[in-house]
């Protein structure tokens, strides 16, 4: 499948995506926003699903989208301590757009998700401001940056470095074409599986960098984001097919992981306020494989760019990831 015209889930029309770095020394972290198309979050809800590959993870607002199968805020990124102050700014973003929150339309969802970047940040710190999440949902654009940067600033991948990947497939249906787009942020896996087109070139890298055997404990949240027309039990088996792409990568999904896919449609949505019954499109189930070959090849597209982009970064303890560009010829 050929990728969109940025090769990013802001291919998707109306998607964008935002970044807060924070970089000083043993301070190597950040938030990423994604922000589906609406703007009007709360009541124009996204439809959407949510499939926990494996479930270490300290993410918040799973539940709700696993029961209603609604996205009702913006999507935000960022280390796992730092993940409750970050919802809780959320909450106030949000307030801060719907007065009736917290009064006669009850209470908002928050969607915060995380991995644990420790190994290059002082995530003891909780640095995240509040104004560093303002920051970040306001001034979202189409074109962003990849790699070590956002959420992604203190992540590792492969034991390489890690963080911000992104890509889009271009899914052609009956002469109309739809997009897929995903964004990822990568903090999981062994250089001994790193596999880049179905070649395990790992091992090698690992001998020229002369690295000890790690322990696989790591995580990696996949956003996937489409303007196909889905129901909620097409999404939840789009979302499913991540695992697929990312294991193409090499990895196993290990004991200590966090791995988390949650995708959304724009096409899709749950008015606050609406009639008894709707009549919606809804993509017939015999197309969904083009959809599911999609997801594969845009998980793992994003997964490697999230590598190719990241740049090596030095923080806590001294500690350092190697870029793997440096290694591909």
């Amino acid at each position: 499948m050929k990728s969109g015209k940025l090769n990013a889930i802001t291919d998707v029309p109306g998607v964008l995506v935002g970044h807060q770095t924070l970089v000083d020394g043993d301070i190597q972290t950040g938030v990423t926003a994604i922000l589906p198309k609406s703007f009007d979050w709360f009541h124009m809800k996204n439809k959407a699903a949510v499939h926990v590959i494996n479930g270490f993870g300290k993410s918040i607002g799973l539940t709700q989208i696993e029961e209603l199968h609604t996205l009702e805020t913006p999507i935000l990124l960022t280390n796992t301590l730092s993940a409750p102050h970050v919802a809780d700014c959320l909450i106030k973003f949000m307030m801060s757009h719907n007065p009736d929150i917290g009064r006669k339309s009850g209470s908002v969802n928050p969607v915060v998700l995380e991995c644990n970047d420790s190994y290059l940040n002082n995530i003891r710190k909780q640095v995240i401001t509040e104004h560093d999440v303002f920051r970040v949902l306001n001034n979202a654009t189409e074109n962003f940056e990849r790699g070590a940067v956002g959420a992604g600033r203190g992540m590792s991948c492969y034991q390489l470095k890690g963080g911000i990947g992104t890509a889009s497939r271009v899914v052609e249906i009956e002469g109309k074409n739809y997009m897929i787009g995903s964004l990822v942020m990568t903090n999981m896996g062994l250089l001994k599986d790193l596999r880049v087109n179905g070649t395990n070139i790992g091992p090698e890298i690992q001998r020229q960098l002369n690295l000890e055997q790690e322990e696989e404990k790591g995580s990696i949240i996949i956003v996937l984001a489409t303007d196909l027309p889905l129901e909620s039990h097409q999404l939840k088996r789009m979302v499913k097919r991540a695992g697929a792409g990312l294991a193409r990568t090499g990895t196993f999904i290990g004991h200590g992981s966090g791995d988390i896919a949650l995708g959304f449609t724009t096409e899709t949505v749950s008015h606050f306020a609406s009639a008894a019954t709707r009549i919606i499109e809804v993509l017939h189930d015999q197309y969904m494989d083009l959809v599911f070959d999609g997801t594969v090849e845009v998980v793992e597209a994003a997964i490697i760019d999230s590598l190719m982009s990241a740049v090596e970064v030095t923080g806590y303890n001294g500690n350092t990831r190697k870029s793997l560009k440096n290694y591909m010829k």
